[in-house]
């Protein structure tokens, strides 16, 4: 049993490969969902290392040859105001540009607009063919739509979700993958995203576009992510959040942080931060922050603007963690499969 097991999953890998192979030749110089391969010495590394304290030397040394989760970028309702600058904020981080762009037309920025249920079937399809969960990171109603992804997978909405290829642009009329950390089939519904971020998405917005769907689960996080920071902003009139608002909480088992930050933050924009990375203050600064610690003052002086480090920075130490948790279930995943299937000879 446990052979035909592995045999199927190798299969189904292999067509999976072929059948993006084929679109990517169509998208020239866009497609990229291979992960990149890692020699034994490289996976004890990545293994080696602390998800809860990863350095820059070890995004740098280490992170930088491991395989990286897609991280998909959602914008406000204001198509003038994307999370481009914040997804070349992450590169410059270091963090692997080709996971941060779409796969159809390279953008690094996606429209809050979009189906829930479409991009909850998206974000299944980077998972089975990819082999990691990707992360959400939302900005304004950019936020709204990832939490709404999350009540999608824990099926608020619909009975069953079809996997979307964002390559094709289409349906692939099926609403259940093979898990590739077990080779077993499961359906879309109830999958569990490692990290999603919303910044500054607030009530009053979804009031006056009628988004009456989400509005009574917009601060309730489900059990369908393992970590869920909400950013909001004092006296944000744009997002409706003033002092003493609802702020998030877990329905469950969920780890749900929320982060206040200072009234002098720009609603609009809090997505510009690719300069932080540039400036040597302000990127040791967001380096050394750990949340569960005393947080320094943020760097001031000349030359320098720390507006949004606060945001910018605690992401980026999420993001970290949850790369190195992802690279390091697929490598204990495969090494797994391999013993599996020696031992069945």
């Amino acid at each position: 049993m446990l052979r035909r097991l592995v045999a199927a999953l190798a299969l189904v890998l292999a067509a999976a490969h072929a059948h993006t192979a084929v679109v990517a030749a169509e998208l020239p110089g866009r497609f990229d969902t291979a992960q990149p391969p890692m020699d034994r010495w490289t996976e004890d590394r990545v293994l080696a290392l602390d998800p809860a304290n990863i350095s820059a030397a070890d995004v740098r040394d280490v992170l930088a040859y491991a395989p990286a989760p897609r991280i998909i970028t959602l914008q406000g309702s204001v198509a003038l105001i994307t999370m481009e600058p914040f997804a070349e904020y992450l590169a410059a981080m270091g963090y692997p540009e080709s996971r941060l762009k779409d796969p159809r037309d390279g953008s690094l920025s996606q429209g809050s607009f979009a189906d829930s249920a479409q991009l909850a079937g998206t974000v299944a399809w980077y998972y089975e063919t990819e082999g990691m969960m990707p992360m959400l990171i939302g900005h304004s109603q950019g936020g709204m739509l990832a939490i709404k992804v999350l009540h999608e997978f824990a099926g608020a909405f619909h009975a069953a979700i079809p996997v979307w290829n964002p390559v094709t642009g289409q349906s692939e009329q099926r609403t259940t993958i093979i898990d590739p950390l077990t080779g077993l089939e499961r359906p879309v519904i109830g999958l569990k995203l490692p990290y999603v971020a919303a910044m500054a998405t607030g009530k009053l917005p979804r009031v006056l576009l009628g988004q009456w769907e989400i509005l009574g689960k917009l601060r309730t996080i489900p059990d369908t992510v393992e970590d869920f920071t909400g950013f909001s902003i004092a006296w944000d009139l744009i997002a409706g959040t003033l002092p003493g608002s609802e702020k998030y909480h877990a329905a469950g088992s969920a780890h749900v942080r929320n982060v206040e930050l200072p009234a002098e933050t720009s609603h609009i924009a809090m997505p510009r931060t690719r300069y932080l990375a540039a400036n040597p203050v302000t990127r040791a600064w967001i380096d050394s922050y750990d949340p569960a610690s005393p947080v320094a003052a943020p760097p001031a002086g000349p030359g320098i603007d720390a507006s949004n480090i606060v945001h910018a920075a605690d992401i980026w130490y999420s993001v970290k963690k949850h790369w190195c948790l992802g690279a390091q279930r697929l490598i204990s995943s495969r090494r797994a499969a391999i013993a599996a299937k020696g031992g069945a000879g």
